[in-house]
């Protein structure tokens, strides 16, 4: 009998549940084992898990969050960590490793698989980010929510002539705060792929004002910086993938907003607000598809690969592609949004 074993690593994220499930179910009917490795990549270090069946997997659609928990642990940047790795799947019987994890889960999967763990990969992350998929699961839920939050600062910001600063998840890529906000209708959105133009800021909200609105909505993703320079947020210290910890654009924007306008503004920031709670939908239905594909992809001994949406398909990608880059906005997508915040309305 085959072992599967599973693991989901970084941000946890709306719709890792449902992969988690279809994973369970898909692979039990091909009569094969299921473990669940707890914790991320911490988990295989630690030789951590949990034996996972039906009765795991019960109820678990609807839920937020990953039931086997996860980690920001990176094997490559503990010594002997990778060597670890492997002699512990090769201790658990692991004949297959499913990884559930962005671009550093997956990137720490590639290693893996060419260091001789048979790895599949699933691309998880709200972000949108991963190249050689056209969507993650995790996004849907995130927009929607940032969108309603967006939604009900419309009314607080008209009634009391405010400018609303909504600072949104996006460390690299600005998909979220761009759909949200041409979804929730903001003003101006800003994003991390190109610089936040200050002169251009205060112009499209002053001329709100003199179209007889006195109010804007300012949509900004947390990795968003700006063309002058001089504008610095304090730096935090690195986690185990080399990444800051981000947050601060908003209230430094917002500041400067009020400062360069006069205009009163006050900031919002979604921070985790935006991953926690019950999946849409659309991310239910693109984790199953992803976990099913992700056990056809161990059946046939497909390893070194991610499962993919294309269109509307299912299909499977090699890992290093879904690593080598980023997917980050292009200026024609920006378009969409600057379209109405140009408007003037």
């Amino acid at each position: 009998m085959q072992k599967i074993g599973v693991l989901t690593g970084g941000g946890d994220c709306p719709g890792i549940n449902p992969v988690l499930r279809a994973v369970v179910i898909s692979a039990m009917q091909k009569k094969y084992k299921v473990i669940g490795i707890l914790d991320g990549w911490k988990g295989l270090l630690e030789k951590s898990y949990v034996e996972l069946g039906l009765d795991s997997v019960d109820d678990i659609i609807n839920k937020g969050g990953t039931i086997l928990g996860t980690s920001r642990t990176n094997p490559y940047k503990i010594e002997g960590g990778p060597e670890k790795c492997k002699k512990n799947a090769k201790a658990l019987n692991i004949d297959a490793l499913i990884a559930i994890g962005g671009e550093d889960t997956l990137g720490v999967a590639t290693k893996l698989y060419k260091d001789g763990i048979n790895v599949v990969g699933v691309p998880k992350t709200i972000d949108n980010d991963l190249a050689a998929t056209d969507y993650t699961f995790g996004f849907d839920t995130s927009v929607n929510i940032a969108m309603e939050a967006i939604d009900r600062l419309h009314t607080t910001s008209e009634s009391h002539h405010r400018i609303m600063v909504v600072e949104i998840m996006g460390r690299h890529a600005g998909w979220i705060a761009l759909f949200a906000g041409v979804a929730g209708g903001a003003d101006i959105v800003l994003i991390p792929e190109i610089p936040i133009d200050m002169d251009e800021v205060v112009k499209i909200l002053k001329q709100r004002r003199k179209n007889g609105k006195k109010y804007g909505i300012v949509a900004v993703a947390e990795g968003a910086t700006f063309k002058d320079k001089s504008f610095i947020i304090q730096k935090e210290k690195l986690d185990s993938f080399g990444h800051v910890r981000l947050g601060g654009i908003g209230e430094l924007l917002g500041s400067k907003i009020e400062e360069l306008t006069g205009f009163e503004t006050r900031v919002t920031v979604l921070g985790h607000l935006q991953r926690g709670g019950s999946p849409t939908a659309a991310d239910r239905v693109l984790g199953s598809r992803f976990g099913i594909g992700a056990v056809k992809l161990v059946e046939k001994k497909k390893f070194g690969r991610m499962v993919s949406l294309s269109g509307n398909e299912i299909i499977d990608v090699p890992l290093e592609k879904a690593v080598g880059k980023l997917k980050t906005v292009n200026p024609e997508f920006y378009e969409l949004a600057k379209t109405f915040s140009e408007s003037g309305r």
